[in-house]
């Protein structure tokens, strides 16, 4: 690690800081509407972005800079087993191919903001909506939180992050500046401007990857050297555990744990908030459709994006905190100036998920707690205001995480997140393509899955920290199989057997049902021309869930 802060990197990792923070106060002005002052509009961008404005913008959605950062350090730390993100970021585009289009179709028919939107309107239902949002809110929460974990990272490395020895204010300052300067320029211009930087941090990233993947074989010595260094280096015992550190390929024992985070992981992705949010924004659901079809050309950069971790480790790369691997890779491998260009490319991958995770989740409070709970009738405006304003407070809630949580235990709760928004995927998949689940069962599910989950990651001590004994990971036995596996994949199957007896049996007694205010035709429309919202009725129009 080279000592002092390097300057060199970081003037030029200002210099882009300075210019996207310019472009996100200027994207209040860019493709804005006369009438701004809606949550179609602050939140949804106008629901009016083509296909590559969506493609960029779900790509700076779904690979942050805690991918930047963590995928290749789990390979750095444990060797193959941290590559389930490759498949299941192949795996994820097929399934979202069968519903994404159908969500925009009947989102954009009856003005659904939110999936708890459409759960209201699809089962009549405020309960199982309610159940939806909190955790849709809860899960997303620590995901912005560990956006800043990658900020951290980059700040530590370029020598102003501070040591553990520092003032606690004067170490995080810049941390501090940088997520007011983002809070900043969400309140202002809503969805566009992370849609707009989002051009930025996927072209800094494509060019550090391309650059990274041919620069730094070549001064290691080639793939051999870098894949024999780093299989000695992982065949090395932890002194803690008295296990090897990892392995170059997984072996049978890790066979249903790599298999099941993959799985798992897979159909809990599009379940997050933002990840609904930024497909909502868009013009027609044709634009959904093509991004499923092009979308993976980010899965290839991931693959190339984790090898990474691997050379971090053929590179002697030495820290003890696993996330600084890659930033520190940077710093010793390129030039000064390349550096900064690479610790913008992370920086501002963090800004652009975070600011699309608050919007998310300041949705789902807004329409799904303030306006069916607290304030029935509220206006259009009253609920830009209050999501605006919830926007900043989830972003405060999330820095106070970072800065008041231990790091390994944040990451932890982030797989935590995984295994809660995966129980809501009966509710919102299953809804999208049949009304035979019944209410209350797809309730009792989610209240099996989500206790089930959370009481067993609990009971995970952490595999390398002793001090740890709860929440130390995302994989656990699974009952009946007796193999290690992912604990949000078995409370998901928990999720769907109970929602699917309990529905046999309220529907054998007649119990009563919710108003579904949804047609079959709302599934299928494209309602992406101009001018097809204003021709809704106003009760439908305006006032998503309602009866």
């Amino acid at each position: 690690m080279k000592d002092g802060v390097n300057g060199v990197a970081l003037a030029v990792f200002l210099l882009f800081f300075v210019a996207v923070t310019v472009m996100g106060f200027l994207a209040a002005r860019w493709r804005a509407a006369e009438n701004a002052d809606n949550l179609d509009e602050w939140g949804l961008g106008g629901r009016s972005f083509g296909t590559w404005i969506t493609w960029f913008l779900l790509g700076g959605d779904l690979y942050t800079a805690y991918t930047f950062v963590a995928v290749p350090a789990a390979i750095y730390a444990a060797g193959a087993s941290g590559f389930f993100a490759v498949p299941y970021t192949i795996l994820v585009y097929p399934l979202i191919f069968t519903f994404l289009p159908r969500l925009w179709s009947v989102s954009h028919k009856h003005g659904y903001v939110t999936t708890s939107d459409f759960v209201r309107g699809r089962f009549g239902s405020k309960g199982l909506s309610l159940a939806v949002a909190v955790t849709g809110i809860l899960a997303t929460m620590p995901y912005i939180a560990l956006q800043l974990v990658g900020i951290q990272a980059v700040l530590d490395v370029m020598g102003i992050g501070g040591g553990e020895n520092t003032n606690w204010f004067i170490k995080d300052l810049p941390l501090l500046i940088a997520f007011g300067v983002l809070a900043a320029y969400t309140y202002s211009s809503g969805l566009r401007a992370p849609a707009l930087i989002a051009f930025v941090k996927d072209t800094l990233i494509y060019i550090v990857i391309a650059v990274a993947i041919i620069y730094i074989p070549i001064k290691l010595g080639g793939f051999d050297d870098i894949f024999a260094k780093a299989g000695d280096a992982l065949s090395q015992k932890n002194p803690t555990t008295g296990q090897p550190r990892g392995a170059l390929a997984s072996g049978e024992k890790q066979q249903w744990a790599y298999a099941t985070l993959a799985l798992g992981s897979a159909l809990a992705l599009f379940m997050y908030p933002h990840s609904i949010t930024a497909t909502l924004s868009s013009r027609s659901r044709e634009v959904i459709r093509r991004n499923t079809t092009i979308l993976p050309l980010y899965s290839l950069m991931l693959g190339l994006l984790a090898l990474l971790g691997f050379m971090a480790i053929a590179a002697g790369v030495k820290v003890e905190n696993g996330q600084l691997a890659i930033p520190q890779l940077f710093e010793n491998m390129f030039p000064d100036w390349f550096a900064g260009v690479a610790f913008a490319a992370i920086g501002i991958g963090a800004l652009v998920p975070a600011a699309i995770m608050s919007i998310a989740a300041a949705n789902l409070f807004t329409r799904n707690i303030y306006k069916d709970f607290l304030k029935p009738d509220a206006t259009p405006a009253q609920e830009t205001k209050v999501s605006k304003l919830v926007s900043l407070m989830v972003k405060v809630g999330a820095l106070i995480f970072v800065l008041a949580m231990d790091k390994t235990v944040a990451i932890n709760f982030q797989l935590l997140g995984g295994i809660w928004i995966l129980q809501t995927f009966p509710a919102l998949v299953g809804g999208l393509f049949t009304r035979w689940f019944h209410r209350w069962a797809l309730l009792a599910g989610w209240a099996v899955g989500m206790i089930y989950g959370t009481a067993v990651a609990y009971g995970v001590p952490s595999p390398t920290n002793p001090s740890q004994k709860h929440f130390g990971g995302s994989a656990d036995e699974i009952p009946g199989i007796g193999e290690i596996g992912y604990i949000g994949l078995t409370a998901f199957v928990l999720n769907v057997v109970v929602t699917v007896a309990l529905t046999a049996i309220l529907r054998a007694v007649k119990a009563p049902d919710g108003v579904d205010e949804t047609s079959p035709s709302d599934y299928t429309a494209d309602a992406g021309e101009p001018g097809v919202q204003a021709e809704l009725p106003p009760a439908t129009a305006g006032t998503p869930g309602g009866h």
